[in-house]
């Protein structure tokens, strides 16, 4: 978690540890930024003690992660790397971020490949059209089997981030609405940080909200200063590695520009800074 007081005049001084001691939402280097940043947390302090208290029940959503592909970590019988090293994909592309020691190394400065795939066969990752039309997904299950996927297959340490905003969007019951979604849906996702080496999982949104213009407003500190207001066009899902798979097909995975994109089923902007900054 990056200093909410960072950039506030002087540089942060080590580890954002300081916690706010009402909120907890929010951390600072020293106590010098947290008085500094008070006059804006104030007004939010409130609302995001309140979200902190019922922060456990994200641990109840269907789509934090696979039981069935990491019951073997889940029960400590071995750890997130030798998991990820099984299947060769430890510190492997969109997976580096996916064990302590890629995370502690991994920089979010660097754009990725627009070439960046699941780094897995065809037969374990959703790189291509669904063979069926989208039903009701209340599980893991209910997705691999949709997407014809075997259980073991990793790919959920990864997709949760979109399965859970379509699960948000099923909550809500925006997808009970047409008239309210109509063609286009608009999400601000707040706080990304190593969703930033893995933006082209957010194409499989594309299976998930079949003829909807999906577009992300990703917005966080996190994100570099050289890539504030990136525009990111998802055409088509995240490759595996099969040579001869259609997905291979589509020569324009993962384009970005900082003009104008064109129209695409899922498109990604990036935002430096703060929510509440930005408003």
């Amino acid at each position: 978690m990056e200093c909410a007081g960072n950039g506030r005049g002087t540089r942060c001084i080590g580890p954002a540890r300081r916690r706010c001691g009402r909120c907890g939402a929010v951390a600072y280097c020293s106590a010098s930024h947290q008085i500094s940043h008070w006059n804006d947390h104030k007004e939010e302090c409130e609302r995001l003690e309140q979200q902190m208290k019922r922060v456990d029940a994200l641990n109840d959503l269907p789509f934090t992660f696979s039981e069935e592909a990491t019951v073997q970590v889940c029960e400590k019988q071995e750890t997130r790397c030798s998991f990820l090293r099984k299947r060769g994909i430890h510190f492997v592309g969109m997976w580096t971020c996916e064990c302590s020691c890629g995370l502690s190394v991994a920089s979010f400065e660097h754009a990725r490949s627009k070439d960046d795939g699941w780094d897995l066969a065809s037969t374990l990752c959703p790189c291509s059209e669904p063979s069926s039309p989208i039903k009701s997904l209340c599980s893991w299950k209910d997705y691999y089997e949709w997407r014809s996927i075997p259980l073991h297959s990793p790919i959920a340490l990864l997709l949760h981030w979109p399965l859970t905003i379509y699960y948000a969007t099923q909550v809500t019951g925006l997808r009970s609405f047409s008239s309210i979604i109509s063609n286009k849906l608009i999400i601000h996702y707040l706080g990304p940080e190593k969703e930033l080496l893995q933006l082209a999982v957010f194409g499989e949104l594309r299976a998930l909200f079949p003829g909807v213009q999906v577009h992300i407003e990703l917005i966080g500190p996190a994100i570099p200063q050289h890539r504030d207001g990136e525009k990111i066009n998802l055409c088509s899902y995240a490759h595996c590695t099969d040579a001869d798979c259609i997905c291979k097909s589509s020569s324009d995975n993962f384009d970005r520009s900082l003009g104008t994109v064109r129209s695409s089923a899922v498109t990604l902007q990036l935002h430096k800074g703060f929510y509440h900054d930005l408003l």
